[in-house]
């Protein structure tokens, strides 16, 4: 279950971040990018789960 978790985490972030890098804000369109590397790492953690197991 924590993979799937992960997963969608990772791709609501992901979404989010990118949204806010429309921004006309500077410090909005950081913000976003920081929130896309995050959905991205988050995707990457339920791939592992995934491969090794909910147990990690």
């Amino acid at each position: 279950m924590g993979e799937l978790k992960s997963k969608v985490e990772g791709n609501v972030n992901e979404a989010i971040g990118k949204a806010k890098q429309q921004s006309n804000d500077p410090e909005t369109r950081a913000d976003g990018k920081g929130q896309e590397v995050k959905g991205k790492a988050q995707q990457a953690k339920g791939e592992v789960q995934g491969a090794l197991g909910d147990d990690i």
